[in-house]
């Protein structure tokens, strides 16, 4: 058999849990060596799904940075408490990319359908917890929805 023989094959996708965050306004510290910098505080949510339930504890935040182009690179680095008692710490990077008219529609507060624009992301977990390793041991997507003070992402398990 080729080694090649499986590359074709597309991965599934399992519903693990989702997130919905409540989150401060934006802070636009306007054009940094970087970039167009912004930062949003993440302010506490809630974790549900089969897999994992628990709450985001707030003092994360969302590093932004925002291309010319108008695509937000997007940096979150928050604390989940499993029900259980567990901190899990998440890193989750990714894309928001929409059209001018979207990203202006979405700027002044309106929520938008999640079909409009792409918002992808790639989390990573760590916990010492040992029931908890299998999220350190797997590969996630994120497809996230923004609205004006909240955000919600389903993680989905790459199979």
């Amino acid at each position: 058999m080729e080694v090649d023989t499986f590359i074709e094959t597309a991965p599934s996708l399992r519903f693990a849990f989702s997130i919905k965050a409540k989150v401060g306004p934006v802070q636009d510290l306007g054009q940094t060596a970087r970039g167009h910098r912004r930062i949003i505080d993440i302010l506490g949510g809630e974790v549900r799904g089969p897999r994992l339930e628990g709450e985001i504890l707030p003092g994360g935040a969302d590093w932004q940075i925002v291309r010319s182009d108008g695509t937000i690179e997007v940096v979150a680095r928050y604390t989940i408490r499993s029900r259980t008692g567990a901190l899990i710490y998440v890193q989750n990077e990714g894309l928001r990319v929409a059209g001018p008219e979207v990203l202006e529609r979405m700027s002044k507060g309106e929520l938008l359908p999640p079909g409009s624009y792409h918002f992808r992301t790639a989390p990573r977990f760590e916990t010492s917890e040992p029931t908890l390793k299998w999220l350190e041991r797997a590969t996630f997507v994120g497809v996230a929805t923004r609205g004006p003070d909240r955000i919600a992402i389903g993680f989905h398990e790459v199979l």
